[in-house]
């Protein structure tokens, strides 16, 4: 389903929406024992995040691509989202039965719970770890598990994928064959690392989305694994709000993801000299060339871009 965001108001309202369900999440993941009824409010935090998807995928991934790449503000909040939504997503692509597509979801959002403020910390420091860090991030799995059963959490398949999540296998098998344990664990851990990748740091940049999705499925084992190859068809190679430069030296942001993995809808927004294109222009991926030459991390496009405009470019073209 796609919309056309009709006036710059409504893309504002939009981005302010998701922007306001980060917030609110990483109150929530700060101040946990502030929080009445914790199971009910991150239901709710569910709820809220679906109904943005439902809008439109697209646009919904370009808003969280752009969020979370652009700033390390936050860090904690903004990748649980991130994760929370690609889980959503590759949870409907596997069909995945609704109980564990909650119980995966709600883990997504919860999973570094005893670690939130060390997380933001961590996303703005440059040096290594202190010996007290490295103690504290080997135990927050556990501590996470067990700060959500102080707060009322029951469901025992969100609290093992929580406690678990770290936990790296290398499947080959169909992952609705394994046990749902497993399969969430397994799926959350590739999420979650796809998601650290694209996140910047002030200790290294994000990386792009594109070297992101080359790194899930660079050894042999992960080219055969349903979860890694799922998580591309939904994300794409080349996912919404990620930049890229063709081959005809201009640069483009992706505004939706296509059938043909390496030809997403793309709006030129610096020319070949670098310079910003008023306003953006469409280009389609049934247009042939340009091609996409490259994948480019956020920060090397500094220019103040319209995205209302691109979306609505974006629109035109469906």
């Amino acid at each position: 389903m796609s919309f056309i965001l009709k006036s710059e108001d409504e893309y504002e309202d939009l981005l302010g929406l998701w922007s306001d369900l980060e917030a609110g999440l990483g109150i929530v993941l700060s101040h946990p024992h502030s929080v009445q009824q914790f199971a009910t409010r991150i239901e709710q935090y569910d709820r809220w995040m679906q109904n943005l998807i439902q809008y439109d995928t697209d646009v919904a991934l370009y808003l969280l691509f752009q969020l979370a790449s652009h700033s390390p503000v936050g860090y904690s909040a903004s990748h649980a989202l991130v994760c929370a939504v690609l889980c959503h997503l590759l949870a409907q692509e596997i069909e995945l039965p609704q109980t564990e597509r909650d119980s995966l979801v709600h883990a997504a959002l919860t999973m570094n719970l005893a670690m939130t403020g060390l997380q933001d910390q961590l996303a703005n420091q440059r040096g290594r770890l202190t010996p007290e860090q490295e103690a504290a991030v080997r135990a927050h799995e556990a501590r996470s598990a067990e700060l959500l059963r102080t707060l009322g959490i029951t469901d025992a398949l969100w609290l093992q994928t929580v406690q678990q999540h770290h936990q790296e296998t290398s499947l080959s098998d169909d992952v609705m064959r394994l046990a749902a344990p497993q399969r969430l664990v397994h799926m959350l851990n590739v999420v979650d690392r796809y998601a650290a990748m694209i996140s910047p740091r002030q200790s290294r940049e994000g990386r792009s989305a594109t070297e992101s999705a080359k790194g899930l499925v660079a050894t042999a084992s992960a080219q055969h694994n349903q979860v890694s190859q799922a998580l591309l068809r939904v994300v794409g190679l080349f996912p919404p709000g990620t930049y890229v430069q063709l081959d005809n030296a201009t640069v483009g942001v992706v505004m939706r993801r296509r059938s043909e993995a390496k030809r997403p809808d793309v709006a030129i927004v610096l020319n070949e000299k670098g310079q910003l294109m008023r306003p953006p222009s469409l280009h389609t991926s049934v247009a042939g060339n340009p091609a996409i030459a490259a994948a480019l991390p956020a920060s090397r496009v500094q220019e103040h871009l319209n995205h209302h405009l691109i979306l609505q470019l974006g629109a035109q073209a469906v």
